[in-house]
């Protein structure tokens, strides 16, 4: 079994390196329009932002912000298969112009654009994401009518493409290997999320240039794109990141047995995805035996609590608590190839001795 990882240094304006209606999953999180830190980046894509910005409109700013964003939205139209899964992280933005405070809702005018667009909008999860801030008073504290709600949680969008489900053959074997826990099913298909806490520390051993990198390209944690790979995609799928930063997608797709194609202006952050790739053996390694040793722990629990189980995993060995659990299977990362910016790599079937 092998995968396949390719990045493209160039605009996802125009993605025609990949093929219309190939895509199976696309996970991204695109830049947040009236965000501070995304301000070069859209005024460089169009110069009637920057003079919006200047003139201080910010609704006219935010509307061509949203605009330059649809050109990748059209282009996610067209590579993505009919029954094909977006998932796109967002956050809404607050900024004060002018001295006039005020919400930019960019989950609105992303779900507006695929509403129209000929995509079904499934229910969205809500990040939870926890904050450092020591004062999240905005406006006047404590007196009443001007305070502001704190954002405190991010969105996570899910469209599928067009109205039937993706076509997968029936009793499809390595559809019963993707399979997820029972437990993880219901942690994971809940509509918050508040167990997802932010990067790993322990992913690198990261120099300062390395975390500017990072923070330069806004990157989300591993386990929300792992998370949702393993949600809505099989084994061998094909996932695109349009806005591929450090390439956090890319890694999740290899340690999820899943082939990956990004898109990246900033052609800097692939030697960040390097130092990645060198690592994610291990990591692969990590989180299957993570997962296995919870699913373990959760079985010993359930069964305290009196519950039968009647399911066995037919590789692993262990009880589970569903039919469809029983051809679970994880793979691990045997080794890699590198060719430019193509990385090709091989896994075998993922061992376990229960401990």
């Amino acid at each position: 079994m092998k995968t396949t990882h390719r990045v493209f240094f160039k605009d996802s304006y125009d993605m025609n390196e990949v093929e219309s209606n190939s895509i199976d999953l696309i996970i991204t999180s695109p830049p947040y329009p009236m965000i501070d830190m995304w301000d070069l980046h859209f005024s460089n894509s169009n110069d009637e932002i920057k003079q919006a910005l200047e003139d201080g409109n910010g609704k006219k700013a935010f509307n061509i912000m949203h605009n330059q964003l649809e050109k990748v939205w059209k282009e996610v139209g067209r590579v993505l298969k009919v029954g094909g899964i977006v998932c796109i992280n967002i956050g809404d933005a607050t900024r004060t112009i002018k001295n006039n405070f005020q919400l930019f809702p960019n989950h609105v005018e992303i779900t507006n654009f695929f509403y129209k667009n000929g995509f079904n909008e499934l229910p969205c999860i809500i990040w939870r994401k926890p904050t450092n801030i020591p004062n999240k008073f905005l406006g006047s504290g404590m007196l009443p009518p001007n305070a502001y709600v704190t954002l405190e949680h991010e969105y996570i969008l899910i469209f599928r493409k067009g109205k039937a489900k993706r076509k997968i053959p029936p009793k499809s074997e390595i559809r019963y290997n993707s399979a997820f826990f029972w437990e993880e099913r219901n942690n994971w298909f809940s509509e918050i999320w508040e167990d997802i806490r932010g990067i790993s520390q322990n992913l690198l051993k990261e120099n300062n240039n390395q975390r500017n990198l990072r923070d330069r390209s806004a990157a989300f944690p591993l386990e929300l794109p792992y998370r949702l790979i393993n949600m809505y995609s099989i084994y061998g799928d094909t996932v695109l990141d349009p806005f591929w930063g450090t390439g956090t997608t890319s890694l999740a797709a290899v340690i999820s047995m899943r082939n990956s194609i990004g898109y990246e202006i900033n052609s800097e952050f692939m030697e960040f995805f390097k130092k990645k790739i060198n690592n994610a053996k291990k990591l692969n390694n990590d989180i299957n035996k993570y997962r296995l040793n919870n699913h373990i722990k959760f079985i010993e629990k359930y069964r305290k609590e009196g519950k039968d189980i009647k399911y066995k995993s037919n590789y692993y060995k262990f009880p589970v608590i569903t039919n469809q659990e029983t051809e679970f299977l994880l793979y691990s990362i045997k080794n890699y190839e590198e060719n430019r910016n193509k990385f090709v790599i091989h896994y075998e079937k993922f061992s376990f001795n229960i401990e």
